[in-house]
């Protein structure tokens, strides 16, 4: 059993849980965060015992995006560091997306840029009716660049578009409108929803599970492969950029970024 700093991984015979362990500050991942879910993932896609994979967050929220104090340090990344930084977040976005078994995503609450990220790779999606959801990256002059191709595969172009243009908050129910969530549950009946969707995929032959997922992924005609790198570069770049730059110290001097314009 791992000691993890940042997560809980739990086994219940045929059923993991990967569980984003970071309550104080809203489950907000950084570069220790990504690289202990990539070894967990790499290591249960060898494990085929199990039948399906839950994530959730520990606490009130499922996962507030980036860490504060991790924006800090990228702030000052060369476009290499940013660019090594953006791949690894770009390879747990695949990792989940790609794992062999079903990925039940448990949204006990706020899943906000990154975060919502999470819940686009997700197979499943069962949301607490209390869930909100942003793609927020545009308001620090950034983009949601290594998960765009998993938001757009469950919402579509258009709807991305607007939503990665807007960085606008919406709720469970919306998010189930627009197919980013599948089903929408009271908060104290969460886990009977999820047990659900497990009890479902629990039926199901895991090798047909794992060719069914590799199929829609070929079908779909998705790259991920070049998707990984090309959405790496484009993030990397900008938080070099002199707009990234300005918006990440807005961000973190907590004050309006220069190109907001005062009513």
């Amino acid at each position: 059993m791992v000691d993890y700093q940042t997560i809980k991984w739990e086994r219940d015979e045929n059923l993991a849980t990967l569980r984003l362990n970071r309550p104080s500050i809203a489950n907000a991942f950084d570069d220790v965060m990504i690289a202990e879910m990539n070894s967990a993932l790499a290591s249960a896609k060898e494990d085929k015992s199990i039948r399906a994979l839950v994530l959730t967050g520990e606490g009130r929220s499922f996962c507030a995006g980036a860490d504060l104090n991790w924006m800090r340090k990228m702030k000052n990344y060369s476009y290499e560091e940013n660019l090594k930084d953006a791949l690894a977040l770009a390879e747990l976005m695949y990792n989940i997306h790609t794992f062999p078994r079903p990925v039940i995503g448990r949204i006990n609450g706020a899943a906000i840029g990154g975060g919502t990220g999470l819940v686009a790779a997700c197979d499943i999606v069962i949301a607490s009716k209390e869930a909100v959801f942003s793609f927020s990256e545009v308001k620090i002059g950034l983009v949601p660049a290594c998960i765009s191709p998993y938001v757009v595969m469950r919402v579509g172009l258009s709807r991305a578009n607007r939503l990665f243009l807007t960085g606008d908050r919406f709720k469970a129910k919306t998010a189930r409108k627009m197919g980013l969530v599948d089903n929408v549950a009271d908060e104290e009946d969460l886990d009977e929803a999820v047990d659900f969707a497990i009890n479902q995929v629990m039926f199901s032959g895991p090798e047909a599970m794992a060719i069914s997922k590799e199929l829609l992924r070929k079908v779909g005609n998705y790259d991920f492969e070049y998707l990984k790198q090309y959405t790496a570069e484009v993030i990397a770049k900008l938080r070099i950029s002199e707009e990234g730059q300005e918006g990440l110290s807005a961000f973190l001097e907590k004050r309006k970024p220069r190109w907001v314009r005062e009513k």
